[in-house]
Parts: structure tokens; sequence; C-alpha cells
């Protein structure tokens, strides 16, 4: 597949119906998924059709056995972690084209040696949020949500940027 217009990076997914929206999202947007095990349910084809998962065949998916493994195999430049540990609204964020979005387990978020490499490698204001009211009983977002809000940032930016009115068709970069 051409290069994507943005990389989504799940890290140890719990829920497979997250990971379905998910997956629509970024097949609907030019994006790539990165899926980094280990996660909570089964990624076989067989599960997938069982879902209901039949645009699965659109979504660019790599699997990675760890994080670890990620970042051997694809040496991000610039990753983004979305996390409810940061003040920095998303909306500040510089996103260009092949920027890596990180959101972490529905259950436990971004593990802090994750957290500590964001940090170290590219620096505290690549720890993103979306703004949401505080109360002790909205603790989060859904996962797909959060993503669906970030892909849709990243997309307007790059769009702005590139001066294009429409994502690119199918098969043009």
């Amino acid at each position: 597949m051409n290069d994507p217009l943005l990389n989504v990076v799940l890290l140890h997914p719990q829920i497979p119906n997250n990971t379905g929206n998910v997956g629509r999202t970024v097949a609907v947007t030019g994006c790539r998924l990165h899926i980094i095990h280990p996660i909570a349910f089964d990624m076989s084809e067989k599960a997938r059709r069982r879902a209901g998962l039949d645009y699965w065949h659109l979504v660019d998916c790599r699997e990675h056995a760890s994080w670890q493994a990620y970042l051997d195999t694809e040496r991000p430049t610039r990753v983004w972690l979305y996390t409810t540990g940061s003040a920095q609204p998303h909306w500040k964020a510089d996103f260009q084209r092949g920027d890596h979005l990180l959101f972490g387990s529905e259950t436990a978020g971004a593990p802090p040696e994750v957290h500590e490499w964001i940090t170290r490698t590219q620096g505290a204001d690549h720890r993103l949020a979306l703004p949401m009211r505080q109360h002790p009983d909205c603790r989060s977002l859904n996962l797909a949500t959060a993503v669906a809000c970030g892909v849709y940032e990243g997309v307007r930016q790059v769009m702005v940027r590139g001066g294009m009115d429409s994502l690119p068709e199918v098969g043009n970069p």
C-alpha cells in the first residue's frame, strides 16, 4: 500500500469492537493501523468474519509482537501519545503526514515505560489529551472515539498544509 496519511498505533487493545471501529476509521481516512501484542482477542480471519468485519480487507494493518518489535520494525520518528495523563490539548500538536498516533489499552492506558520513551525521545509535548471536564465518573473516552478525534485532527492539519479539499482516492498518494 502507499505511504499512509497517518499511522494509528493500538498498544495492547482489549475490546475487539473498538479495534473494529478503529479499523473502519483508518480505512476511510487512508491511515495505517498498527496493533501491538499482546491483545485480548483473536485476530484470525475466521474471528474477523464472525465479528462482521467484512471491510477488514480495506484496512492497512500491521501487527507487532511487542512494543520493542514495533519500534524496531517501524522506526517511527514522530510519535504522539494520547493519554489522560497530559494537560496538553491535541490541537496544539503539529501533526505531519506519516506521524504515529499512539493509544494505550482500554483498561490500563500506556505503561510507564512508554510514557518515559515518549518524553525521552519525542519530548513531553508529544503527550496529548482530549480535553474533558473533571468529574469522578468521567475517566476517559471510548478508545474508538478517542482515535477518531485524534485521526481527524491529524487529517485536518495534513489536508490544510497540503492544500487538499478531500482525501486522496484509494491508490493515489
